[in-house]
């Protein structure tokens, strides 16, 4: 069973029709969506492959909604219930980028995980938005460690420049050092501020993770996936025919591929799903996949 530890809140998704108005009112639709990085990997995969979600939400009926909406995709929820639920506005630009605006609230205050949560996973991922604060960033370590003793994999998204620069780069790669990850997934923008890819190669700080598959999505262009003691090689993305909201296309593809990993073994045919499954929530609000 794939497991995924971190953040399962509300999103308000914004759909900015034009540029903001500064003190006046700018035309916008508005949309609530069930988020979260790991709960959208976690909902993801669940249609692929087994798949557990662990975190930690209020006691409040946002909290009861959002496990509830999660559950309903099939996956095994397992939740701390202590705090406030937490939310994040998202604005999204007519070129579909997103601004973001996290009050993570309870999926801080995750304390140490139950054995039986983690007792039968072969994988664990975890969003690197979970390092960050106390309790859930002890918890993601230990977490992390009591997998990889046991003998199953493991993974940790790169999850946003801002937070990478909030957190410290020599920190994080310390952290990625220590930890030795199976999978280490990126966008550009990430891969290059932590030196883990420089102009589709693998830069300096690439020494650091000798253990460590680095998987760089790029948008369009092409993934590159750096496997160590093996030559880096890249996966083409097919074409998308709408893209209107970015949010969640590198939690889709995250679950994509390691869907496919877990199933297969085979990393060129993983990355090929995980572009799949990314596609299939660009022209939709917030982390939700359109209609096949």
């Amino acid at each position: 069973m794939l497991g995924v530890l971190g953040d399962l809140v509300e999103d308000i998704v914004v759909w900015v029709d034009g540029p903001l108005r500064h003190g006046t009112d700018s035309s916008a639709q508005v949309f609530r969506r069930r988020g979260g990085s790991a709960a959208n990997v976690a909902s993801f995969a669940a249609g692929q492959y087994p798949a557990r979600f662990i975190g930690c939400v209020g006691a409040d009926p946002v909290g009861d909604g959002i496990v509830a909406e999660l559950t309903g995709h099939g996956v095994d929820v397992r939740v701390a219930r202590r705090g406030q639920t937490g939310s994040i506005v998202v604005l999204i630009d007519q070129a579909g980028e997103r601004t973001m605006l996290p009050d993570r609230g309870a999926a801080k205050l995750l304390d140490r995980v139950p054995d039986e949560w983690l007792a039968g996973l072969t994988h664990l991922h975890v969003p690197a938005y979970s390092f960050d604060g106390d309790p859930v960033g002890r918890s993601a370590l230990d977490a992390l460690a009591r997998v990889r003793l046991a003998g199953g994999t493991t993974s940790v998204d790169a999850s946003s420049t801002g937070m990478l620069e909030q957190y410290g780069r020599d920190r994080f790669l310390a952290l990625l050092a220590e930890l030795a990850p199976t999978f280490v997934f990126a966008n550009r923008s990430e891969a290059e501020y932590l030196g883990l890819l420089v102009g589709g190669l693998p830069g300096p700080e690439r020494v650091r993770l000798a253990a460590t598959a680095v998987v760089t999505k790029a948008g369009a262009e092409a993934t590159t996936v750096d496997v160590p003691g093996d030559a880096l090689f890249t996966v083409p993305v097919p074409p998308v025919s709408e893209v209107r909201d970015l949010t969640g296309a590198g939690d889709a593809f995250a679950a994509g591929f390691l869907a496919g990993f877990l199933e297969t073994g085979d990393l060129r045919l993983a990355a090929g799903l995980g572009h799949r499954s990314a596609a299939r929530v660009l022209a939709t609000p917030g982390a939700s996949f359109a209609e096949r």
